[in-house]
């Protein structure tokens, strides 16, 4: 172990220490190495139980000791090990974890240092928004496009409810970042973003009320996941209370999560935003280290960058608005 401290950035619940009692064996670095073990996907977590398809069965299994505290989330491929036959007595042991394409993450507020996942190997994030009852927040839907261009996921933008409101002041909203949009109507089936999810891998999240559920139990016939419905005041009652991923008809997976009331990204910085702006990425060759690309005042280079035309205006704002969202 270096003398040095890890950072904040590199901090989750998985750097929890422990401490062994005084009759703990020694831990020896041998490892078995459970060449036998079966290829599974996590579809559901509850209470230190995990719920897997090991290909088409539903299999039952726990953590296996050897794993430390390194999380399993849902969609998460891992290597099982015991009885797989998914029989209803029948427990599975995870034994390894594998090598994740993609990390959501998101931590409790902006002030909290120790990252959340909440899925792995997603590769497109549909933000689920209301176009009415409730209404848009275009707050909430920053900070998801904030944490889906960190972690390397496609966004999706899903407005629901376009039979009470049109769409089109929050289409030219996120003009400027070429975000790619459905809309959905509650009396049609939602047609055109079953074909945005055919064949991938891709995790819903939105506020509680703005019909996620719904298009869950349309999108995937027989799920019948809760739906809740909005208070007087606009806002959603909490119906799902945990991530599941569900098997499309036509292939691919959708992970359904909770309604969530808070997005923090203490996590992300203002380089690793920067990261998907490829038109802006030259331009801060010039800035100051650690500079927090808000003002050239700050000494920030990215306004001369685009002074000088190699970048459009509207992305320099449409970036910094995004900044901004971490802390609003």
């Amino acid at each position: 172990m270096t003398s040095h401290s890890r950072g904040a950035r590199d901090m989750d619940e998985d750097d929890v220490r422990t401490r062994p009692g005084r009759s703990s064996r020694p831990r020896t670095r041998t490892r078995p190495a459970h060449a036998d073990a079966a290829s599974g996907l996590v579809i559901g977590v509850d209470r230190g139980r995990y719920t897997l398809r090991v290909d088409d069965v539903t299999v039952t299994a726990m953590r296996a000791r050897e794993l430390g505290r390194k999380s399993v989330v849902v969609g998460d491929q891992v290597a099982v090990v015991g009885d797989v036959s998914g029989g209803p007595d029948a427990l599975a042991r995870i034994v390894r974890i594998q090598e994740r394409s993609s990390v959501l993450r998101r931590t409790a507020d902006d002030d909290d240092p120790y990252e959340r996942v909440v899925v792995a190997n997603a590769d497109q994030l549909v933000i689920v928004t209301a176009l009415a009852d409730p209404p848009p927040r275009t707050g909430f839907i920053n900070r998801c496009l904030v944490a889906a261009y960190d972690s390397g996921i496609e966004p999706l933008l899903c407005l629901t409810k376009a039979d009470l409101a049109t769409p089109e002041e929050i289409i030219e909203t996120y003009a400027d970042l070429e975000l790619p949009v459905v809309t959905c109507r509650r009396d049609e089936p939602p047609d055109p973003l079953a074909a945005r999810l055919a064949n991938r891998m891709s995790v819903l999240i939105g506020h509680s009320g703005v019909g996620k559920s719904t298009l869950v139990n349309a999108l995937v016939p027989g799920t019948n996941r809760a739906i809740g419905v909005v208070s007087g005041i606009g806002k959603g009652r909490h119906t799902s209370t945990s991530a599941v991923a569900l098997a499309l008809p036509g292939g691919g997976w959708v992970i359904d999560t909770p309604g969530i009331r808070s997005f923090g990204l203490a996590h992300v910085s203002p380089s690793s935003l920067l990261a998907s702006f490829t038109d802006l990425v030259p331009g801060a060759d010039d800035c100051p280290p650690s500079c927090a690309h808000l003002s050239a005042a700050d000494g920030c280079a990215l306004d001369a960058y685009v002074a000088a035309g190699h970048a459009q205006p509207r992305r320099l704002a449409s970036y910094r608005r995004l900044l901004e969202s971490r802390s609003d």
